[in-house]
């Protein structure tokens, strides 16, 4: 979840006008959006309100990951931060450009391409559904945001913050990220209508990360081979791709950490999986 802090001026999310938006009202939908793009706009107030809310406990510039027409842009406004909207499509952003405040900056850019600021920042956006995948990859390896509220695919949410076990994209950057499934969006909330409903996920950078960035090559190599070895369970597994871990490691291992015989690596938790990787090490959890 974004940091606990409490800003001394936090603000409640407020919608444009100064008027507090009732939950069940919507936006008007935007007139069509790109299908190349995957532009499905957020309309439901309730489900924006909930993401004002949690950008509202973080600190520091916002950065938004495609504005559309404005519909989280403009209630972002009203937390007073500095603001930079980065939008592909060159027609909304000279439409929302008319709307915004000072303290409010809109860049047409691709956000895969774009440079994010090299000072502390916030992330927030409605990722495109088709681009989820890539838009993720390239926020987790990027530096300087401390917090990131993004609105992805239901089931991909869920596999990022290890409900029902977690992906090798998760525990590959645990040790630096922390995960958090907030709620479901149903895809009535947008415009157009998606096949599938969607899902609020936070990521928070660590700050005190469970392994050092030197560490981070080795550490995900050994993440990346260990969910793609052989074997009917994670002891099997890792002694047969780092064979320099002997079983009984592993079964101590597994017994300090309350893990089955059977389990997997999709099973396994964050600090289970630090402790794992440095058992040849013998250094435990920091």
């Amino acid at each position: 979840m974004p940091r606990h802090h409490q800003p001394s001026s936090r603000r409640t999310a407020r919608f444009p006008h100064g008027e507090a938006a009732p939950a069940a009202e919507q936006f008007d939908a935007p007139p069509g959006g790109r299908h190349e793009l995957g532009q499905n706009f957020l309309v439901d107030r309730a489900v924006i309100r909930a993401v004002v809310d949690l950008v509202a406990r973080t600190e520091g510039p916002i950065v938004e990951i495609g504005t559309g027409d404005g519909a989280l842009t403009l209630p972002l406004q009203e937390l007073r931060r500095p603001l930079t909207g980065v939008e592909i499509d060159p027609r909304r952003v000279a439409g929302l450009r008319r709307r915004t405040g000072p303290d409010t900056t809109l860049v047409r850019a691709d956000f895969l391409r774009y440079r994010p600021p090299a000072a502390p920042h916030v992330l927030v956006g409605n990722l495109p559904f088709h681009a989820t995948t890539a838009m993720l990859r390239r926020i987790l390896a990027a530096p300087h945001w401390t917090d990131a509220v993004l609105l992805v695919q239901w089931e991909v949410a869920r596999r990022r913050a290890g409900v029902g076990g977690a992906t090798m994209m998760t525990a590959e950057w645990w040790p630096w990220y922390a995960f958090r499934l907030a709620r479901r969006v149903p895809a009535a909330a947008f415009r157009p209508r998606p096949g599938v409903d969607g899902g609020l996920l936070t990521i928070t950078r660590r700050p005190r990360p469970l392994l050092p960035v030197d560490e981070r090559t080795a550490y995900r190599d050994f993440v990346r081979r260990t969910f793609t070895g052989r074997g009917r369970g994670i002891e099997q597994i890792v002694t047969t791709v780092r064979p320099t871990t002997s079983r009984r490691a592993v079964r101590d291992w597994a017994r300090r950490n309350g893990v089955p015989g059977g389990a997997l690596p999709k099973d396994l938790t964050d600090r289970q999986w630090v402790e794992l990787y440095l058992l040849d090490g013998g250094r435990g959890v920091r």
